[in-house]
């Protein structure tokens, strides 16, 4: 089972590139699992039809004790098996601490034991690296990182602070970054950009996933690339980029 954390920061397109991610490797016969751990809960949106599905915490504060797996994980697009942590009431509790209860539940359900997925794929918000949203990065949870970023200020501010956390963790057993994914946005020198800043992140850009307005059609119809433009140039960008994080 190979589990990898994809970081990055709101609004980025992080959400997009995992469930094409998820959905390229099912298409080619894997499990997938895919976890999102975002307060938003709507990291497999695609991957359902559109559909949100109920949020671990949520199902935890209505059920309590009788919660079972088939009320927090459902099956998507090529049997995609998606769960979404959810997040406290706005304003009130910690969106971090959600995801470490939700983490923690799944263990005491023994999910991945019972799924046995070949790939789990963790879709994290990457505005705040505190302990909850770091939890991904922990021993026993994710294998690997990549950090999604464009070639924007803001963008490569969050994907340093990223790369300085999980590099917090380095020599301890946890996660590693391998690389850094460009879901471009057509601004000047933004390749070289992204190029330089992997290079002061001790990493690599592994990947370019081109301005394309197919994203925004299939997002229409509440689909991924994958589902909704199969025979794409991007649907391929998203194939290779599944084929080099599968290995």
């Amino acid at each position: 089972m190979k589990k990898i954390a994809i970081y990055g920061k709101g609004g980025i397109g992080k959400s997009t590139t995992t469930a094409n991610l998820s959905a390229a490797l099912a298409e080619k016969g894997l499990r997938v699992m895919q976890i999102g751990c975002d307060p938003k809960a709507d990291s497999t949106c695609m991957l359902m039809k559109g559909r949100q599905v109920p949020t671990i915490l949520d199902t935890l504060r209505s059920k309590a004790a009788a919660v079972s797996l088939d009320d927090l994980v459902f099956s998507g697009f090529a049997g995609v098996l998606c769960a979404e942590c959810g997040g406290p009431t706005p304003g009130v509790g910690c969106a971090g601490r959600g995801i470490i209860a939700s983490f923690e539940k799944l263990e005491a359900l023994k999910a991945y034991e019972t799924y046995q997925p070949d790939v789990v794929l963790y879709d994290v918000l990457g505005d705040v690296v505190c302990g909850g949203f770091a939890m991904p990065l922990r021993k026993g949870y994710a294998d690997e990182v990549y950090i999604v970023t464009s070639g924007e200020k803001m963008s490569l501010f969050a994907a340093r602070n990223i790369a300085q956390a999980v590099a917090e963790f380095k020599g301890r057993g946890y996660a590693q970054l391998q690389g850094l994914i460009l879901n471009a946005r057509g601004i000047a020198n933004e390749i070289e950009n992204v190029q330089a800043a992997a290079a002061e992140m001790d990493t690599v850009l592994v990947a370019e996933i081109p301005r394309d307005p197919t994203i925004q059609v299939c997002e229409s119809m509440n689909v991924t690339v994958i589902e909704g433009a199969p025979n794409s140039a991007l649907s391929m960008k998203y194939r290779m980029l599944a084929r080099l994080i599968a290995g």
